[in-house]
């Protein structure tokens, strides 16, 4: 369990800054559930005056009713005697002088419920609000809603906010944090199965293997993480079933348009919708190979989250095996290993510029193909890393492995290399091998393990 609050420096810095300027202030939070908007917007405000409404279900009027008994409250007195919102903050602007933050959490709940309620607040920012030295503060949990409800310029809130925040899963080094006690090889299988997400975060001890929170947490119909992807896809989507079957199709292998459209039994000419909301979520992204353009046909789709990933390549497709829970068990300690390669690759990606100390514009990964006695043989090099203008370009390989023979790797990196066509006699070339530890090392190739990653932590 969590005994302090953990990081988010850079959100807090960006809250304090705004909060010092002396004039309004309208600020949106948002971002999918589970990344502790609530825990940072309270470490926030402790210690300032501040009203904090948390929004519900039940409508306009139940949520006006119980923010001014709030808002009665802080002042101490009896009542508001009013039932009209903009009233409400007349009342509140008229008794506060020094600066105050007002934050409506959830506030998607509330929008979601009634479709004036964008127009509502538009008012009281316009006629109450904006001479005032109030912090108003909406954060939400449903991206959709607060991108098209708050942010979008079809909003009645559009041109109001003078900042916005997304907040995003931890990064490794945030998620490290928490588990100060790990391995770094062990944070990294943390972060591989949950995604950096406080709110799972929280629920694996660093008493117990990965395989062992998995076991307690994920594979059992009793864990705390069994139901949560359901629960995820039911709030947030108004097909889970439809996205669920996307998702399957895709941890399946099937990553092209066409491809998962079939299996997922959903019309080509519709599937495109359902893959840009998954994408606006942060469930999956859309992939291309770095030397080509993000238009290209070439593009694929895979996970961005790594929980998701985690849940529909080991669980969801086994869920009636996770009653009895010893196939599904048997299944991720074969293939687990497999699994942390893949998500080592991505972080391998991440750092790659700090890690490395040289300067690209661009870092992903390559495939393509080429003919070899009249064969066509697939490509794949883990980490392609470009800089347009020096035209320098990196070749890289991750290998989740314990005693890596470097020198091979780079061998065989030398020989993909010629079949990316890009600047090809002007290019200059780095190679790089990422590893859990070598038992040999290559000269003229950039090699870390997880002692060099350690230290970037």
């Amino acid at each position: 369990m969590f005994l302090k609050f953990i990081n988010r420096k850079a959100e807090l810095e960006f809250l304090e800054a705004r909060y010092k300027n002396k004039q309004f202030e309208f600020i949106v939070i948002y971002g999918r559930r589970r990344l502790g908007k609530t825990e940072l917007i309270k470490e926030f405000v402790k210690n300032k005056k501040h009203i904090y409404f948390l929004c519900d279900k039940r409508g306009t009027a139940g949520n006006i009713a119980r923010f001014k008994k709030m808002a009665a409250e802080y002042f101490n007195e009896a009542a508001i005697e009013t039932n009209e919102p903009e009233e409400v903050f007349k009342h509140i602007v008229k008794k506060q002088s020094d600066k105050l933050v007002i934050v409506f959490d959830e506030f998607s709940y509330l929008a979601e419920k009634d479709s004036s309620i964008p127009s509502i607040f538009q008012l009281i920012i316009d006629e109450v609000l904006k001479d005032s030295n109030i912090m108003l503060i909406l954060c939400g949990s449903s991206i959709n809603m607060m991108e098209t409800g708050v942010l979008s310029y079809k909003s009645p809130l559009y041109g109001r906010k003078t900042g916005h925040w997304k907040v995003l899963p931890f990064t490794l080094k945030e998620t490290s944090e928490f588990f100060a006690n790990n391995t770094t090889s062990k944070n990294i299988e943390f972060w591989a199965v949950l995604d950096g997400i406080p709110f799972y975060l929280e629920k694996f001890s660093d008493k117990k293997s990965t395989l062992e929170n998995v076991e307690a947490e994920i594979l059992n119909k009793n864990g705390r993480l069994y139901e949560e992807i359901d629960f995820v896809l039911k709030e947030e989507l108004r097909e889970p079933d439809a996205y669920k079957s996307i998702l399957e199709a895709i941890a399946s292998g099937k990553n092209k348009v066409v491809e998962i459209a079939n299996k997922a039994g959903i019309k080509v000419q519709d599937i495109d919708k359902y893959l840009k909301i998954l994408i606006r979520l942060g469930i999956i992204k859309k992939e291309h190979p770095a030397t080509e353009k993000a238009k290209t046909k070439k593009s694929i789709y895979s996970f961005a989250d790594n929980f998701f990933h985690f849940w529909f390549e080991f669980c969801e497709p086994y869920k009636s095996s996770i009653e009895i829970n010893e196939y599904a068990i048997s299944k991720v300690k074969d293939d687990i290993n497999s699994f942390f390669g893949k998500k080592f690759e991505n972080l391998c990606r991440d750092i790659l510029i700090e890690i490395t100390k040289l300067n690209f514009t661009k870092v992903g990964k390559w495939w393509g193909s080429n003919r070899e006695n009249d064969e066509r043989k697939s490509i794949e090099i883990d980490i392609l890393a470009l800089n347009e203008q020096t035209k320098e370009i990196l070749f890289g390989e991750c290998k989740w492995s314990e005693n890596v023979d470097a020198q091979t790797i780079f061998d065989q990196l030398k020989q993909k290399s010629k079949h990316v066509n890009w600047n090809i006699s002007k290019r200059q070339e780095y190679y790089c091998v990422i590893a859990k530890s070598f038992k040999r090392k290559a000269e003229g190739c950039l090699c870390f393990d997880l002692n060099d990653i350690e230290s970037l932590l």
